[in-house]
């Protein structure tokens, strides 16, 4: 079963920027759609943007506009590009197939945001 390594977190001040990238250890190109996710402190999962094999994506209202999803196939890596950070941001980051997270979890990398 495909495992995913996250990384790229870190603790930034308000508005600044981090790129997240999701290793998988093996093959994504027949993923249909993979997502990022974070979980915040006392709060439930959540998926927060998602793209497809043909590159679609979609995002959650919270960050549209500031977020980008971007996968490599031939790197097995999904990306995340998060711009414009804001302290409700600050979670834990997960990448998993998409809308159901049915991979295998990592250990997700910790993004925090100061205000």
């Amino acid at each position: 079963q495909v495992q995913q390594v996250e990384s790229g977190g870190g603790l930034v001040q308000t508005g600044g920027s981090l790129r997240l990238s999701c290793a998988a250890s093996g093959s994504i190109r027949s993923i249909n759609a993979m997502g990022w996710y974070r979980q915040a402190p006392g709060k439930q999962r959540e998926l927060v943007a998602v793209i497809t094999t043909g590159g679609n994506t979609n995002y959650a209202d919270s960050v549209k506009g500031r977020f980008t999803i971007s996968r490599d196939n031939a790197k097995n890596t999904v990306y995340l590009q998060m711009n414009s950070l804001k302290p409700e941001d600050t979670a834990v980051y997960y990448c998993n197939a998409a809308p159901v997270g049915y991979l295998y979890w990592g250990q997700g990398t910790q993004v925090t945001v100061s205000s």
